[in-house]
């Protein structure tokens, strides 16, 4: 395969996310966030059998491989359901556009956190998150010196995206990739479907009604984009790699207009511009000192 076919793939695979929050948002036009998460995301999990079934067709004995991915998958996937959960809900009070740049900003946290970890962080991550912070307040921050509610939680939840990253880092080495991946969205979809129980009235006919955006957040978001996401970047540079997968941002605003009819002002275009600027600076910093690496977004 092509370097020129693995980045077409990738930027599909960044279409598909961006477009995801516009699904999120009409899917809660017919359901709570929480019954909406956990059935997207067990919609996932399934997604993924059929391709974990042909890639071990060959090796040993599947349960084996899924015996050391239960773990990792419920620390995961309990990350995963903090992060989701905040996305979801944040939505209800602000514009896919703006959820998906603010929930980028893990892009130039996850560096950051590395310091943490004994990672080095160079100028140029210093550089692209100034940079983001200064379009997060350009994108979040109108009138008065405060954040907006939907974005605050968008903002928390980057932080539990940034902490997914890391996990997901730790234990992709480790084990069985599509594996880890499938528990992750089956317990975040457990734990979602939980709290809906408690805090939500689920309703059949509901959830039918939200049929479309369900399968595009659960098939598309999660099974196809996902499986993009390694086929593409098995021939594609980090550094490309991750520039073009912080694209779904930008589909994330041209599906909040086209669908959505949402609007976007001249502030927060600067916001949005600052912010895109911040995560390509950030990435080509910390891929020039770490080629290797390589950042995984699971939606």
């Amino acid at each position: 395969m092509s370097v020129i076919k693995s980045n077409l793939l990738l930027l599909l695979a960044a279409a598909i996310w961006g477009f995801a929050f516009v699904a999120q948002r009409v899917g809660m036009g017919y359901i709570g966030p929480f019954t909406f998460n956990g059935v997207r995301f067990l919609l996932g999990s399934l997604s993924l059998i059929p391709l974990i079934m042909y890639f071990n067709k060959d090796s040993l004995p599947s349960h084996m491989g899924f015996k050391s991915a239960v773990l990792p998958g419920l620390l995961a996937g309990t990350v995963l359901f903090c992060g989701a959960s905040l996305q979801q809900i944040g939505l209800i009070y602000t514009t896919a556009g703006k959820a998906a740049f603010i929930t980028c900003l893990y892009i130039v946290l996850v560096p950051i956190f590395g310091l943490f970890l004994g990672h080095l962080v160079g100028r140029g991550t210093w550089l692209g998150c100034i940079l983001a912070l200064v379009g997060l307040y350009f994108l979040s921050i109108k009138g008065s010196a405060s954040i907006q509610p939907g974005d605050l939680l968008q903002l928390i939840g980057a932080l539990f995206w940034t902490l997914h990253i890391l996990v997901i880092g730790h234990f992709s080495r480790r084990v069985d990739v599509l594996k880890l991946a499938c528990f992750q969205f089956l317990t975040c979809s457990v734990l979602s479907l939980i709290t809906a129980v408690i805090t939500e009235t689920i309703i059949i006919s509901s959830i039918l009604a939200a049929a479309v955006p369900i399968l595009y957040g659960g098939l598309c978001s999660v099974g196809i984009a996902y499986t993009l996401q390694v086929v593409g970047q098995k021939h594609a540079q980090p550094a490309h790699a991750a520039i073009i997968l912080s694209m779904e941002t930008v589909f994330a605003v041209i599906g909040g207009f086209l669908i959505l009819g949402e609007r976007i002002g001249g502030q927060e275009l600067i916001g949005c511009a600052l912010m895109l600027a911040g995560m390509v600076v950030s990435q080509l910093g910390s891929l020039r000192a770490a080629p290797d690496l390589q950042v995984k977004e699971l939606m």
